[in-house]
């Protein structure tokens, strides 16, 4: 190796990775909520069904209000914003047991999940149906999979409500889950 070469790697070297220097400010923080499945909570638009066994009047499709409560025969506004269906159905069972009816039996489902977001490197960015478990791989393939660009090894998760995104590593070993209202970064790869 020439005299020439070994002085000037080392300022080749600084040329080739300087672009890349500030790129380690911008990569958002790591984050940990996505390797968990997430349990559905209710916000507002969101529609359901309830059914009170053996009361077909009270047994219907109600809409969280864009407050964040649910009017219900008897009961009035149910604040239930936050909680999961399961809270909901104790909550009617025992609103409703305290004079109304004896042991009520409740059931409820969500009819419609407020969507997520994907954007970046996939074919159809865009706004998708949510579903229960949907995994970041899920949906990639319903946004088309990824484009020739897209770094397949980690995605950046904005959760809804945060204004910050977290980075997530993709792997065979780890399933990254989904909330209705994230949205999913698919960034570029660079070599």
């Amino acid at each position: 190796m020439s005299q020439y070469f070994k002085k000037a790697l080392p300022i080749i070297a600084l040329a080739l990775t300087a672009p890349l220097m500030g790129c380690g400010g911008s990569i958002p923080p790591p984050g940990t909520a996505a390797y968990q499945p997430v349990e559905y909570q209710l916000a507002a638009g969101d529609r359901l069904r309830i059914t009170v066994f053996g009361e077909e009047s009270l047994s219907r499709e109600y809409t969280v209000s864009s407050a964040g409560d649910l009017s219900f025969p008897l009961l009035g506004d149910l604040p239930v914003a936050g909680k999961t269906v399961t809270q909901l159905q104790s909550d009617i069972a025992s609103g409703l047991s305290q004079g109304y009816l004896n042991d009520p039996r409740v059931n409820a489902e969500v009819l419609n999940y407020r969507p997520f977001y994907i954007l970046g490197e996939v074919t159809r960015a865009g706004e998708y149906p949510f579903s229960d478990d949907l995994t970041v791989q899920q949906a990639v393939a319903l946004a088309g999979g990824y484009s020739y660009r897209a770094n397949q090894n980690e995605v950046y998760i904005r959760r809804r409500g945060s204004d910050q995104e977290e980075t997530y590593e993709l792997s065979s070993q780890r399933r990254v889950f989904i909330a209705p209202g994230d949205t999913i970064r698919v960034g570029e790869r660079y070599f």
